[in-house]
């Protein structure tokens, strides 16, 4: 009996990582075709920021509903729905043919990864004991890390031979296989849920939305269109506390940050995956603007960060249980900062061959980095607690990547964007650049150093054998 449990929950965690590859997929594919996409459509390759926000700013304004949708629907039934509405933007993606039509389909394909990664996350955490979620979760992204490894390389010979439409239109097949999947292994885990918190929801959606589109602000907008926006957000989050204070129904209840860990760990995951968000979306730019490498080039260069990070996966555990989590999140913060400065040093001294090492350990130091913030932010909450604790790490983790790649944009565009690819001016631009992303990355070290010494261990997930 035994056995069959641990092999029923072993096809489980495959069935969530199917929908982690699906994401993981189209987001590798889409940064390395960006500047592809902008010839296309006739508009600036360093205004193609819109293309990434407007998919990773639905995905956070969305999220909050995931949890309560998973609670009361199920997961399998809000698992499939996420998998049916990704597809269904990924085609319309396919079929776009200008800028705004390409968002609004990606705004529909964020709609169905809001629910995607942190439903499948979920799932993980009602299959498998608290103590393996850090293990569990290890072994579902795995699987996932295929997309990252077939994405570049397959984005840059769809763009070069074909078209930039056929990095869509393959999310298609994967997308009818996990929802077959789904509907066919996974059980349908639900719970009693109370009245969805609509006003809530309203609150947090305005001021996420309003302080995003603030920051992203066009260079033409009127100074006051700016200001009535970045008031709206910040009123929009003030009311939300002063709405949740006290209140029990509450989208998300503020007993949550009565946990300290979780606390900590939710402000490191804003801080630090601003300066990791800019990092993919950064890095095809610089390959393909900054050095002229081809679209297929640029995608092979991005394999070596793919393969660092699948080579940490499985040892992850062992390292934050050696050494602890504050100092592998402190030092993996300040390592990264320093591998960003050697990326561009690398590739402005003409040292070609370094730049797969130099990309092949930031995959490895954000394996490490990523597996701990996720999992020192949930490990201690109470079960009553985690279905809305997940759902808000997941809207933090996503908005703040969508404010690291509207920073990134910004960035390139104060320090002068109309140079030539491969240009003197060029190279300058991306330079000061490439230092500010490393020093709003080094910042978050000062967060991670008030984690607790003391932290308890984490389990190992097992694995089936044979008895006989």
């Amino acid at each position: 009996m035994k056995s069959a449990q641990s092999a029923s929950v072993r096809w489980q965690l495959w069935i969530v990582a199917i929908g982690f590859f699906m994401q993981t997929l189209d987001t590798t594919i889409v940064n390395t075709a960006l500047p592809s996409m902008a010839r296309d459509l006739g508009v600036d390759p360093l205004q193609m920021h819109s293309v990434v926000v407007s998919y990773v700013l639905t995905v956070a304004v969305t999220l909050p509903l995931s949890g309560w949708l998973a609670d009361r629907f199920g997961v399998r039934n809000i698992f499939f729905s996420a998998i049916v509405l990704f597809s269904l933007g990924s085609l319309f993606c396919a079929l776009a043919g200008s800028l705004d039509q390409l968002v609004l389909a990606r705004v529909l394909q964020g709609f169905g990864g809001a629910m995607l990664v942190p439903v499948g996350r979920l799932t993980v955490m009602k299959i498998v004991p608290r103590a393996q979620y850090m293990a569990a979760m290890t072994f579902v992204t795995l699987p996932g890390q295929v997309g990252p490894l077939v994405g570049p390389a397959l984005g840059g010979v769809l763009v070069e031979y074909a078209s930039w439409h056929w990095i869509f239109l393959i999310n298609l097949p994967v997308g009818i296989l996990g929802a077959i999947a789904t509907l066919t292994l996974m059980p349908n885990y639900a719970m009693q849920t109370r009245r969805f918190d609509f006003s809530g929801f309203l609150l947090l959606a305005i001021g996420m939305a309003t302080l995003t589109l603030a920051l992203d602000g066009q260079r033409d907008a009127a100074p006051l269109r700016l200001g009535l926006l970045l008031l709206s957000g910040l009123f929009a989050l003030l009311f939300y506390l002063m709405h949740a204070r006290g209140n029990e129904n509450a989208l998300f209840s503020l007993k949550l940050f009565a946990n300290r860990t979780y606390s900590i760990g939710l402000l490191g995951s804003l801080t630090g995956r601003i300066g990791s968000g800019m990092l993919p979306f950064m890095t095809p730019l610089f390959l393909q603007l900054g050095l002229g490498y081809s679209p297929f080039h640029a995608g092979l260069m991005m394999i070596p960060m793919v393969l660092g990070n699948m080579g940490m996966k499985r040892i992850v555990v062992q390292i934050v249980n050696r050494f602890g989590y504050r100092n592998v999140l402190v030092g993996s913060t300040l390592a990264l900062a320093v591998v960003v400065l050697l990326f561009p040093l690398a590739a402005l001294l003409g040292w070609i061959w370094a730049l797969p090492v130099v990309l092949f350990l930031q995959g490895m130091v954000n394996a490490i980095r990523f597996s701990s913030m996720n999992t020192l932010t949930l490990k201690e909450l109470p079960d009553n607690l985690a279905s809305s604790g997940n759902s808000l790490l997941s809207m933090v983790m996503q908005l703040s990547m969508s404010i690291g790649v509207t920073v990134a944009g910004l960035l390139l565009g104060a320090f002068g964007h109309h140079a030539a690819a491969d240009s003197a001016m060029a190279h300058e631009t991306f330079i000061y650049t490439w230092l500010c992303v490393a020093l709003i990355i080094a910042l978050p070290a000062l967060v991670f150093w008030r984690v607790p010494q003391q932290f308890s261990k984490n389990a190992a997930l097992s694995r089936r054998r044979s008895s006989r």
